[in-house]
């Protein structure tokens, strides 16, 4: 397995090049060396299958890595049994595209506390993820599920919280958002030592196994005294996370997780930047 990067949706200089349909970019990602596609269903789940399968067929057929994002929408801290079983519903959906698409990886939010105690939606959270397991292997479904950590505070998303989830069961992973994480911190997710200590969480919280093929998410993200405010690009440096520590980590641990760019624009430019950090820190270890 190797390290792979990728953009989240299409970039902006991708339909600056004439492209309109979804199905043109795994050729147009492998011409500039990338080697994964995170396909956004943030908004719901509105892909066709004639048009999943024509992507997949392309990704397939460039060598371009598959996984997509559930909708926003979705909650786990509830235990409305109406609310419960809608969210079984998106993401079943989201698994019958994943399979179109030949995605082996679905990014799921785990959503917000509201007006519960943090324990109570924690709770909450963690029955609704075993729930969704049973309803995804019942319905035959095998994709991983990567749950999410979150920029906000006010939302379960901590990399405490997403650890402790993911250890429930080995079928899923982590999405590790590194800007998320450095944003819900005010700007403590930003030094190799910060970093470091992230990875070191998670592999002793859910095995090295598991750690070092972690999917992740990653792009420069604004922040207020609450958390995120947007996604930036790497143009602007103010905010950070910086990759370049992080690919040093990576690299000296020789782990090959999945690595999503979600830069406001320029994720695929990005993720070259990303992929030749690394490469030049997997050369000098």
């Amino acid at each position: 397995m190797e390290t792979k990067f990728g953009p989240a949706g299409n970039a902006q200089s991708f339909a600056d090049a004439g492209f309109r349909a979804t199905a043109d970019a795994p050729g147009w990602l492998r011409g500039m060396g990338l080697t994964a596609y995170e396909y956004q269903c943030g908004h719901g789940v509105s892909v066709g299958e004639e048009t999943a399968r024509k992507i997949g067929a392309q990704a397939a057929l460039y060598g371009i890595t598959m996984s997509l994002h559930a909708p926003y929408y979705i909650n786990l801290s509830s235990s409305d049994p109406e609310r419960v079983e809608k969210n079984i519903g998106y993401v079943l959906a989201a698994c019958r595209a994943a399979d179109w698409l030949g995605a082996d990886r679905i990014v799921v939010h785990t959503g917000g506390v509201g007006k519960l105690s943090r324990d109570r939606a924690f709770q909450n959270t963690k029955e609704n993820v075993r729930r969704i397991l049973d309803a995804v292997e019942a319905a035959g479904h095998s994709t991983t599920l990567c749950l999410e950590t979150m920029g906000k505070q006010s939302v379960i998303g901590s990399a405490e919280e997403i650890f402790e989830l993911v250890a429930l069961d080995d079928r899923l992973l982590p999405c590790i958002d590194f800007g998320h994480l450095n944003a819900r911190t005010l700007g403590h997710c930003r030094t190799e030592e910060e970093l470091a200590a992230v990875l070191d969480l998670m592999e002793q919280t859910i095995g090295v196994d598991r750690a070092r093929v972690f999917h992740s998410h990653f792009s420069h993200i604004e922040y207020g005294p609450k958390g995120e405010t947007r996604h930036l690009t790497f143009a602007d440096t103010r905010y950070g996370p910086d990759f370049a520590p992080l690919a040093r980590l990576i690299a000296a641990r020789g782990w090959t997780p999945r690595f999503i760019c979600e830069s406001a624009g320029t994720q695929a430019e990005d993720a070259c930047a990303m992929r030749d950090l690394y490469e030049a820190a997997r050369n000098a270890v």
